[in-house]
């Protein structure tokens, strides 16, 4: 089997770094101190965010991801084009096994700019928080943006947002917004397109993190409230970090093996696919055929 694809992890490079310092609203960093709206004040290993020590040596491919729970994509403009070139300026100085997820501005987005971003050899798609697609209205609104991945034949990744606020952060534990704020986003951004992303985007690849929060496990639950799950989208993809083989069999069963797509979400979460006994065919498909298949939109 040839090495594995992994479509999502964490790098913040230097440039990043510089900028979040240089802010004293959320989101900002003091040294290596990340600090949020909502959420506790956060240690950052400065190790998680060095391009040497984060070889892709498993890997055919790594795509990097924008820590979309930052909020950086819904600042005002003037406050996240910095950010943003930051991070785009990112794609120059990669290896040939990384690649990145390009961000787009959310509250004027410039779809020229983005276009131009899109056409660069180590960007591979586009990421949104899943905050931008949390009502079939919401994704509306976001379409144009949506659109113009889908004009460049490239895939959106769908990521958690910035956590919902909770009045009182202190003494949660570290992984509370990871299965409670997280889960809920995604779950929400998939019943949005599952309401009205087709019909706006015909032709678009998009992929849910973290197998879109379990949404497609409550079918049955839609059925009962008055929708349907409906026939299969072949662009609609999971990517499956943080989950082991129990949700990903369930998941098989209810949307088959094809849009299973492997990431890991490091530095926050280990790979969870490469240590599991998923027989042969299935661990190819994961980590191999199908981030091939969201990528480039090869024959499945």
């Amino acid at each position: 089997m040839k090495r594995p694809v992994d479509v999502h992890q964490h790098l913040w490079p230097p440039a990043v770094v510089e900028e979040l310092r240089r802010r004293r609203q959320p989101p900002y960093l003091d040294g290596w101190v990340l600090h949020l709206d909502g959420e506790p004040p956060f240690a950052v290993d400065a190790a998680d965010h060095d391009l040497a020590r984060r070889a892709a040596r498993e890997n055919d491919l790594v795509l990097l991801s924008l820590s979309s729970p930052l909020g950086i994509e819904s600042l005002d403009p003037d406050e996240a084009r910095g950010l943003l070139d930051a991070w785009h300026g990112l794609a120059d100085d990669l290896p040939p096994d990384y690649g990145l997820w390009a961000a787009p501005g959310i509250v004027e987005s410039d779809l020229d700019d983005l276009a131009a971003t899109l056409k660069h050899d180590r960007v591979h798609g586009l990421q949104v928080p899943a905050t931008a697609l949390a009502t079939p209205a919401a994704l509306d609104d976001i379409a144009p943006v949506l659109a113009t991945a889908e004009q460049a034949d490239l895939p959106v990744l769908v990521h958690p947002g910035p956590a919902a606020p909770v009045p009182t952060p202190a003494g949660l534990p570290g992984w509370w917004p990871a299965l409670t704020s997280y889960v809920a986003q995604q779950s929400a951004a998939w019943h949005s397109w599952h309401v009205a992303g087709r019909s706006l985007l015909p032709t678009l690849r998009i992929a849910f993190v973290g197998l879109a929060g379990l949404a497609p496990l409550h079918h049955e639950r839609l059925a009962q409230r008055g929708g349907i799950l409906g026939a299969i989208d072949r662009h609609v993809y999971y990517e499956t970090s943080s989950y082991g083989t129990q949700a990903i069999d369930a998941m098989s069963r209810v949307v088959g093996v094809d849009p299973l797509v492997n990431g890991s979400d490091r530095p926050y979460a280990e790979p969870s696919v490469t240590g599991l006994d998923l027989g042969e065919a299935l661990s190819r498909a994961v980590l191999v055929t199908n981030p091939h298949h969201l990528l480039t939109g090869g024959d499945r």
